[in-house]
Order: structure tokens, then C-alpha cells, then sequence
């Protein structure tokens, strides 16, 4: 199929796939003079210091800022620092991509709340709110999100956008990808920490691009909205709202010409907006729910699919990782997960690996926790999930696919395929040394025809989510754990002997830290 048969998404995919015969040319070496800062900052505003509600005996005066302090800290403060003799780095509470951290965060409030009505941007390094526009109007907002439920009753919203450069400098075209990733480990924080301090995070994906950036004077060439999160006061009867369908299909693009290399993040970024309200509407009219195309190829049901008769079938345990003394623990893992580095290449149990899957993909497991169970995604029904098992104890090395609904592994191939995900994974020893590796994908083709180009977004924020919740899970056990962007795409299929319409979103991998 030629590249002008293809949608502007399956474009922009085939265009960034790593493949070992193209990689030493897609590499450039970094500029590192023109290396950009991972902070944004505003020179005018009022200044709010967030720090001194960290601790309960000041915060308990003010348990509104107190709750919002500890909401933003653990969805990205900064959680340790390295000093480097030329200048610090700054680790924070969601992983990104090379340490470079595309993602900021703006806080829109209404009139009728404790906090000052204004638009704030989060300044990460100071852990403080700026507030940069007194006059707003938060029915701008409702309107940009095309009068989104979650808005009408909700006093507080995060808008989270991507400054493109910070990760274009280091992984060019391909770097949309791993911006998406990494605002889906900050959302999977977003929705955690809203549980432990009494809110529900409700994600917006469909909301009119072109509004939103104006409602934040930001300049579309360098910066750009990717979701929206209104935050509902649990503490508040009024506010206790069931949770809303929050995407919208865009429209397909098909002619889009020739797009020179450096140029196709931004051309698939706008492509992917949706463009104005008379077009939003007259799509969801058409339907009370997310539409999806009549020209969507059907879904393979879950209880037949990869159910071959030879392959093992394993049968997963509900295991539950216990957060204890009212989510506390929960807290104190964001704060503590660091990716790792390096593994010792020795196994982990299979009720570990059923724990990792229970957590991220059975939250209703978790509601007597607290935690809830109906925690905002996109559409995660479009991600699939694929196991590559070379040291889990009692569970036969080989390839399985993960039955969601069924919490089932089927296995598809069978031999230990070390050293091919050493290879897969650009031959870095995480990919041989994991005790296991968890593969994310998605068929493009469907997931275009239920939203557009916009598919693209939502699938990589929602791979991105489930591997943050890997990541926690793994750190509450005990584990490391570490994601991979940066994969030979075509290999990853091969390996896992699924055709080549099934995107490779993203891999995580888990084992004995070294």
C-alpha cells in the first residue's frame, strides 16, 4: 500500500518506524547549544507557593490548597534531583521520554471557589501557581470542550499541553509519539492522585483545538493543547458526577501532498484537530455516543481472539496489591518510582505479573480502596495487550496474549525470544534482561474509522496511562520497571506474529532491578 492510500496518522506511523537498515540515518547527532529547558516560566503574575500545603499542620487551615498541592505534586513536582556540574537535572513524578519532559500544566478555576478565579500555569521547578489572566470567562472553556457535562457543575480544570520542541530536539518526526506517551503517564497520575485527595479527574479528548490554545494565548507553531481534565470536588455532593464519554472524532486527511522530514509532527498535530464547532456538532448529533464509522472493520471478539486450541491458556489470578492507611502508600509509590536503569536477569512470580495486570487493567478490583473504579481513559477498548515471558516462574516462556475481560494470557508463540528483544528494543539490555516485556498496540485502520486522525493521540495517552500503571504496580512489588519508546516497529510484529495493520504503541518492561 502506497503512502498516499494511507490516512495522515498511518502515514505519519510508517514514516517514524525505527528500522535496523534506516536507524544510523534517521539518527542526527544532538545539538546540544540548542538544548531546551524543560521549564516554562511567566516573568508577570501573581506567584501562589503550593509548597507550604505539602505539610498536614499548615495545610490543615487550608485543606482546598492543600489538596490541590498535593494533586500537582504528585501528578508531575519534582521528586529528585541529580547534580550535574553544568546544571541540575530534575526528576519528576511521570516519566518522560530522554529526561526532557514536553508536558506543562494550566489551571483554570471559576469564580465560586476557594482559589482566586484565574488561569495558572504550574511552575514545576518552584512548585507554585502563577496566575497569568484574572479575566476569563469559564464558559470559554465549556465551550472550547463543546459544552462537556464534566464542566457544567466542576470548579477547577487542568489543561495539559506539549511544548513540541523539548522532544523534536532529540527524537525528531517521531518524537508526537513519545510526547503522547508521556502526557498519559501524567494524566495516569492526574486520575490516581484526584482519588487520594477527594477528586475525580474526568479527561476531555474532544475539545476544539484552535479555542483552547487561544483561551491560553499560546503560540500553535510551539505549543498545543492535548487533553483537558475537569476535576470534580468528591467533597461536594453537587459535584459527584458519573463519569462522560470524552472523545470526538476529527476528520481524516488523505491529501496532504508531500511533507519534508522535521515537518511531519506539526503537519500530523494539526491535521489531527478538530477544527471548528459547527463540524464537532453535526458529528455528535449524529450519534449520542461516540460514533463509529460504518466502514470500521468489525472487532474480533475478545473470548475467540488468539484462542488457538494448541496454545496454553493461563488463567490469571485477581491479585490485589494492598494500599494501606487511606491510599497513603499509593502517594508515597508516585513519589518514589524511578525507572530503572539496569536488571540482575533474574525471574519474577506469576501472581506478581497477575498484580501488574490486575491494578492496570481491573481498577473495579480497587473501589474498596477508594480508588475509582471507573478511572477516565480515552478508549482503552482500542489497545491491545501482548506478553513476551522469559523468567516468570511457573509460566511457560513464549509469547500470549492478554484476554482483558477474561484476565487470561493465550499463548501464540513458544520459545524464550531473549535475545530477539534485545535486538527489537535498539540492543538495550532491558529488553533481554526483563523478566518479562509488555507490548502495546493497536489496529490503526479501526481506530481511525471511529475517530479520525485524532485516533493517533488518543491511542498513544491511553498506552501511555496503562504503562504508568505498570509502572506503579511494579514499584509497589518491589520490581523495576522501565518503558520503551524507541522500538524496531516491523520486528515488534514479527516477534509477536501479529499482522502489520496492529500499530506497535509502546513496551514496558519488569524484572529484578540490578
Amino acid at each position: 500500500m502506497g503512502f498516499q492510500s494511507l490516512s495522515l496518522a498511518q502515514h505519519y506511523h510508517e514514516r517514524t518506524k525505527y528500522a535496523p537498515e534506516t536507524l544510523a540515518q534517521q539518527a542526527t547527532p544532538l545539538d546540544f547549544s540548542r538544548q531546551p529547558s524543560p521549564f516554562k516560566t511567566y516573568p508577570l503574575g501573581q506567584v501562589f507557593s503550593l509548597k507550604p500545603f505539602l505539610e498536614s499542620k499548615q495545610g490543615a487551615a487550608h485543606p482546598h490548597w492543600q489538596r490541590l498541592s498535593r494533586l500537582l505534586y504528585c501528578s508531575y513536582g519534582i521528586t529528585g534531583v541529580v547534580p550535574y556540574p553544568d546544571q541540575p537535572f530534575y526528576m519528576r513524578a511521570a516519566p518522560s521520554a530522554g529526561g526532557l519532559y514536553p508536558a506543562e500544566i494550566y489551571l483554570l478555576t471559576r469564580n465560586d471557589t476557594a482559589i482566586p478565579a484565574g488561569i495558572y500555569h504550574y511552575q514545576v521547578k518552584d512548585h507554585a501557581l502563577v496566575q497569568v489572566w484574572q479575566s476569563y470567562s469559564w464558559s470559554a472553556l465549556q465551550a472550547a470542550c463543546l459544552w462537556h457535562p464534566a464542566l457544567e457543575r466542576t470548579h477547577l480544570a487542568l489543561i495539559v499541553t506539549a511544548v513540541f520542541y523539548r522532544s523534536a530536539w532529540r527524537y525528531g518526526d517521531r518524537a508526537y509519539r513519545r510526547i503522547c506517551l508521556d502526557i498519559g503517564h501524567l494524566l495516569g497520575n492526574v486520575a490516581l492522585a484526584a482519588n487520594i485527595n477527594d477528586f475525580r479527574a474526568h479527561f476531555i479528548g474532544g475539545f476544539v483545538d484552535a479555542q483552547m490554545n487561544e483561551l491560553l494565548y499560546l503560540d500553535p507553531e510551539q505549543e498545543g493543547v492535548l487533553a483537558v481534565v475537569a476535576l470534580a470536588n468528591l467533597l461536594e455532593v453537587g459535584e459527584n458526577l458519573s463519569t462522560f464519554p470524552s472523545v470526538l472524532p476529527s476528520a481524516t486527511c488523505y491529501d496532504y501532498g508531500a511533507i519534508a522530514s522535521g515537518e511531519l509532527l506539526k503537519a500530523y498535530h494539526r491535521a489531527s484537530a478538530l477544527v471548528s464547532s459547527e463540524i464537532i456538532y453535526s458529528m455528535a448529533k449524529a450519534e449520542t455516543t461516540v460514533s463509529k464509522s460504518s466502514t470500521e472493520p468489525p472487532a474480533e471478539p475478545t473470548s475467540s481472539k488468539y484462542n488457538f486450541p494448541f496454545g496454553l491458556r493461563v488463567s490469571l489470578s485477581k491479585t490485589i496489591i494492598h494500599w494501606q492507611d487511606n491510599l497513603a502508600a499509593l502517594q508515597q509509590t508516585i513519589l518514589q518510582r524511578r525507572s530503572t536503569r539496569q536488571y540482575n536477569g533474574q525471574g519474577i512470580e506469576v501472581d506478581q505479573l497477575a498484580a501488574l495486570l490486575t491494578f492496570a487493567y481491573h481498577p473495579q478490583d480497587y473501589r474498596d480502596q477508594g480508588l475509582d473504579e471507573t478511572p477516565s481513559f480515552f478508549d482503552p477498548t482500542l489497545v491491545e495487550t501482548f506478553i513476551a515471558a522469559t523468567r516468570v516462574r511457573d509460566l511457560e516462556e513464549g509469547c500470549y496474549y492478554y484476554a482483558v475481560a477474561e484476565h487470561e494470557l493465550r499463548q501464540i508463540r513458544f520459545k524464550n525470544f531473549q535475545e530477539q528483544l534485545h535486538f527489537l528494543c535498539l540492543n538495550q539490555d532491558l529488553g533481554r534482561d526483563a523478566a518479562v516485556v509488555i507490548f502495546h498496540t493497536a489496529n490503526l485502520e479501526r481506530a481511525i474509522a471511529r475517530y479520525g486522525e485524532r485516533a493517533y493521540r488518543y491511542l498513544h495517552m491511553d498506552a501511555g496511562h496503562l504503562g504508568q500503571r505498570l509502572n506503579l504496580a511494579a514499584t509497589a512489588l518491589g520490581l523495576g520497571v522501565s518503558g520503551i519508546g524507541g522500538f524496531f516497529d516491523d520486528q515488534v510484529n514479527d516477534l509477536l506474529g501479529i499482522p502489520p495493520e496492529e500499530a506497535v504503541l509502546y513496551i514496558t518492561t519488569v524484572g529484578k532491578a540490578a
